[in-house]
């Protein structure tokens, strides 16, 4: 038995290859790892019902970190066991801002998607990635204005999420927003987007929460990413590991390095940690 009790993994770019598949070494060294007892958590900046069905069909998964660790889903009970906000006020406030920048932007709420009509009918100029923009025509449902629909709803929502041509301006945006707007947390998946939480949100604050929950230490804890949403992740768990494909920041973060997840790189480090325990992949 591996010491080794929960194993959190990043979706798209990390279990998932570039073309959004579970392939099938991937999905049996899941499942090898579960039948030894582990916990296999999805860990992923989509919302739940966002997440593809090859990984919302998986029997042994029962826990979902999702929206960048603003909810933790129980598939079982159909309910989430912890759920973080943007308050509404500064939700406006931050997408009052991002008007004056040549972006478009979405958000995560109520267990879906949503975005300006206008915006959504122009992510083709914003998103050249097909996977994405099948994404944002798909699980957002087009309302006539963001702003306005979430004040008369009266919606706080979990994530804010943006798109822009300009990738040098959502670097910069990084920092900018950040400063300008302290409380909250600015991380990316994608080289072209940006993603809002707030800061009671982040895969490593959601890990901690169901490690605690389920009676495990966070050096018991493996996760596995490959976007600047998945550092924190990999710094608090136990085993941090990047993927080969992982932007320099994330390999940084990680206390090893897999294959990149077209070469089943989470796959194989999961059998070596099955087959030789935690001391055979550090």
């Amino acid at each position: 038995m591996p010491d080794c009790k929960l194993i959190a993994l990043d979706l798209d770019g990390t279990l998932l290859n570039s073309a959004k598949e579970l392939t099938p070494r991937s999905r049996a060294a899941l499942e090898a790892a579960a039948g030894a007892g582990i916990h296999i958590v999805p860990a992923t900046g989509r919302f739940y019902r966002g997440m593809p069905e090859c990984i919302r069909s998986l029997p042994f998964v029962r826990y979902v970190i999702s929206i960048n660790g603003a909810e933790i889903y129980d598939t079982k009970e159909e309910k989430a066991l912890y759920s973080a906000v943007i308050p509404l006020p500064e939700a406006l406030e931050v997408l009052t801002y991002l008007d004056t920048l040549p972006v478009i932007y979405d958000c995560y709420a109520l267990g879906w998607g949503y975005m300006t009509a206008r915006m959504q009918e122009a992510a083709e100029e914003y998103i050249s990635y097909p996977p994405s923009l099948s994404m944002v025509r798909e699980l957002r449902d087009p309302v006539p204005e963001l702003k306005a629909y979430l004040r008369e709803k009266d919606i706080s929502p979990q994530k804010l999420q943006l798109f822009t041509r300009d990738i040098p301006l959502r670097d910069k945006l990084l920092g900018d927003l950040a400063e300008r707007f302290p409380h909250l947390v600015f991380t990316a998946s994608l080289p072209n987007n940006l993603e809002i939480n707030s800061r009671e949100a982040g895969k490593d604050r959601a890990l901690e929460v169901l490690a605690a929950q389920l009676g495990i230490s966070m050096e018991e804890t493996m996760a596995f990413g490959d976007g600047l949403n998945d550092v924190d992740m990999l710094r608090a768990s136990g085993v941090g590991v990047a993927m080969g494909n992982a932007h320099p920041a994330v390999k940084q973060a990680a206390d090893l390095i897999a294959e990149d997840c077209d070469c089943d790189g989470a796959a194989k480090i999961i059998e070596t940690l099955l087959r030789e325990g935690r001391g055979g992949i550090l």
